[in-house]
């Protein structure tokens, strides 16, 4: 076996297997606001040039998302990004495909502008040199008797995009001078090629033999060609094949046929999220998303689960097993705002191994890649960026998710869909788990009749009356409408453990349904049959025999570590301008974890910009005695020293910063104002005009330079 790199190629499960009942829903198209695009006569000469050189090379779209482009770095990674898609060698320094058009290009521009009164490259000798390289030979009819100046190209193919094996194309001079045009056998006839004599002037343009036959006395092979551009290929009396004008168009078509221009399209959705190395290597994905209330921490996690269409793994030989190398970016923002405005953001590494015996399987399931965190109340934007370093390739996941706040009244979470579930020690977090039970999810949301469909939800702030009276009905409905794909159940809450977070996995009842996309409306019902909460979830059936579901890969963490939970809820409604919440969690997560000397930094530099000046001292010296945060300790105190007007006190704390480290702005920008407060203007100026130097762009400590420096004068 040949255990080299290897491409492991799968399609997401179901998109392939549903029967054509089950098309036809569709959501209508957005109206996107019609994009502003830069014309080529206001983009730098550089600029001008790479469109002029890929004018016959490059798809419309690929030029649309081009002129949509604002900023020349984007510029320059789309040009990075348009030759790489094409490099026949992508593993070599050398893009032939790049040097080869240049060549072309070159070529075109030094020998056809003779007599066209324009760039050799604006010739139809010129875009169809650029279009197929210089031909295996050239006929040409150069001062011949009766002939109008042209030549003729001939190509050998190798069948590749519609064209035929052998074929020619013909440019001649119309009326014997000026450009030499590319001939059209339909449009211009033989007759053109000929000097317009009395007895060729007077055969009809309808008489395609008298024509040929004309034509032939002087230049046998030219005659041939002004019929048909493909050797052999003649109408009845000989007129022109139809395959001519599609011959020029499939020529036209051909060094775009074998590109993907979707890559453009992500292009202008991602610049800026990966690099240019991964963007012309975009995958589809799709992805599992829950917001899972835990009953142990108490707090909302948001679990996803992301396959990628196509995975790229390469063996190991130290290991004797393949592997592929992911990386996950997630971050959560609120609509509306600007994009660097996040509520979270984490990038964590997934390294993937399998034993070479499980390549089948992997080739038939896929993988995919899972991960939980906790997120504050609110809706969100949530963006999963999913790379794989072996292959350069990426997909991006994006999603409107809402965290509903609690307000103690009942209230159904999810549901989800999986076809297992797994158990794990209590203290254990994982993505889709609750208490001791983790639920095995395919993000296709798409099982077979072979599948146990289990259903997860929980029943939230229950309450004894209901607990003991109430029951959740589940209603299962095919899209079809069909009686027969219509299923219920009854769950019983008294048959559960009571509590204000109960966990359900309902195994669905599937038999005799057939395959379809359904909806499971979840309701709970209390005693006196009055609908109290309701939710609603999809998923596919399909009619496949059996489907294999990706091979999962997450990482646990021991709930002993449920302080670090806290302290990112924490961060989260900080950002959120929340402080009461922010702090309550700052306090609970170190109440679990006094110890933590780094959540008493965080906690303090939170009630440093809260402006709560006196808790903000008292925090700070929780770490004063640690060696490895004496930076962190002098800069928080002395600022907060700052904001309390003990300006004294602050600049002998903010000198000790920035002795440890000097060139932090916040500390000089801190000792500037000290500095001037206690009349020191000199030594505020110094500050402050350090600071500058770092970060120009400090439109306020600007100010406060000018107003100390006006002091000195």
């Amino acid at each position: 076996m040949n255990r080299g790199q290897r491409v492991l190629f799968f399609l997401a499960a179901g998109a392939l297997l549903l029967p054509a009942v089950l098309s036809g829903q569709k959501s209508g198209p957005k109206k996107e606001p019609k994009p502003v695009k830069v014309e080529a006569k206001d983009l730098s000469p550089k600029y001008q040039d790479f469109l002029k050189l890929t004018t016959y090379i490059m798809t419309e779209k690929e030029k649309d998302v081009f002129f949509q482009l604002t900023g020349d770095r984007d510029r320059d990674i789309f040009v990075q990004s348009f030759w790489k898609i094409r490099d026949p060698t992508p593993g070599t320094p050398e893009n032939e495909y790049k040097t080869e058009i240049e060549k072309r290009y070159d070529h075109a521009n030094r020998t056809f502008f003779r007599g066209a009164g324009r760039p050799g490259w604006q010739t139809d000798r010129g875009r169809f040199y650029i279009i197929l390289g210089p031909p295996a030979s050239t006929e040409r009819f150069y001062g011949q008797l009766g002939i109008t100046p042209c030549e003729v190209w001939y190509y050998y193919t190798d069948g590749r995009n519609n064209l035929p094996n052998h074929f020619g194309l013909v440019f001649f001079q119309k009326s014997g001078a000026g450009d030499f045009r590319l001939y059209d056998p339909t449009v211009d006839g033989p007759k053109s090629l000929m000097w317009q004599t009395p007895e060729v002037a007077s055969l009809s343009p309808e008489d395609y033999e008298g024509q040929y036959d004309a034509l032939k006395e002087m230049a046998p092979t030219l005659a041939d060609m002004a019929i048909s551009l493909i050797p052999g290929e003649y109408g009845y009396g000989y007129t022109p094949s139809p395959r001519n004008t599609m011959l020029i168009a499939d020529i036209i078509r051909s060094p775009k046929a074998d590109i993907n221009p979707t890559y453009a399209t992500h292009f202008l959705s991602y610049r800026g999220l990966v690099t240019t190395e991964y963007i012309t290597n975009y995958v589809e994905s799709e992805a599992a998303v829950a917001v899972i209330p835990d009953p142990i921490v108490k707090a909302n996690f948001l679990s996803y689960s992301i396959k990628p269409a196509r995975v790229n793994a390469k063996y190991n030989e130290t290991r004797d097993q393949y592997y592929a190398d992911f990386t996950v970016s997630v971050s959560v923002k609120v609509p509306g705002k600007t994009p660097d405005e996040f509520i979270f953001q984490s990038t964590r590494n997934f390294p993937v191994y399998f034993d070479p015996k499980d390549e089948s399987r992997v080739r038939a399931n896929g993988l995919s890649v899972e991960d939980s965190f906790p997120v504050a109340e609110g809706k969100y934007k949530l963006t999963i960026l999913l790379q794989n370093e072996i292959g350069k390739e990426f997909s991006i996941f994006e999603k409107d998710i809402e965290v509903p706040p609690d307000t103690g009244k009942p209230r159904i979470a999810g549901p989800l869909f999986g076809y297992r579930v797994q158990d794990y020690p209590l203290n254990m977090h994982l993505p889709f788990k609750a208490l001791e039970r983790k639920l095995v999810v395919d993000p296709t949301n798409t099982f077979v009749r072979n599948d146990t469909v289990i259903c997860f939800f929980q029943v939230l702030n229950a309450g004894p009356d209901l607990s003991e009276a109430g029951q959740v009905r589940l209603t299962l409905r095919g899209a079809s409408g069909k009686p027969e794909n219509l299923k219920t159940q009854t769950v019983f809450l008294k048959s559960l453990p009571a509590g204000p977070n109960i966990p359900v996995f309902q195994t669905l009842d599937t038999s005799g349904l057939e395959p379809d996309y359904y909806d499971l409306a979840v309701s709970l019902v209390d005693g006196q049959d009055r609908t109290v909460a309701a939710a609603q979830g999809n998923l596919i059936l399909s009619p496949a025999e059996a489907m294999g579901h990706p091979i999962a890969n997450a990482k646990g963490i021991s709930l002993d570590n449920r302080f670090l939970f806290l302290g990112m809820l924490a961060s989260e409604y900080a950002r959120l301008n929340d402080v009461e919440r922010a702090g309550a969690y700052y306090q609970k997560a170190l109440a679990l974890k006094p110890d933590y000397l780094r959540g008493y930094v965080d906690y303090a530099q939170f009630l440093l910009k809260a402006g709560r000046i006196d808790q903000c001292l008292e925090a700070v010296e929780k770490f004063r005695d640690d060696a490895n945060l004496r930076f962190e300790y002098f800069s928080l105190r002395g600022r907060a020293l700052k904001e309390a007007s003990r300006h004294e006190e602050a600049v002998a704390a903010l000198l000790e910063a920035n002795k440890i480290y000097n060139s932090d702005t916040g500390v000089l920008n801190a000792l500037g104002f000290s500095f001037h407060k206690l009349g020191r203007n000199k030594e505020a100026l110094a500050a402050l005009e350090s600071s500058l130097k770092m970060n120009p762009n400090q439109e306020d400590v600007k100010s406060l330079a000018a107003e100390v420096s006006r002091g000195l004068k």
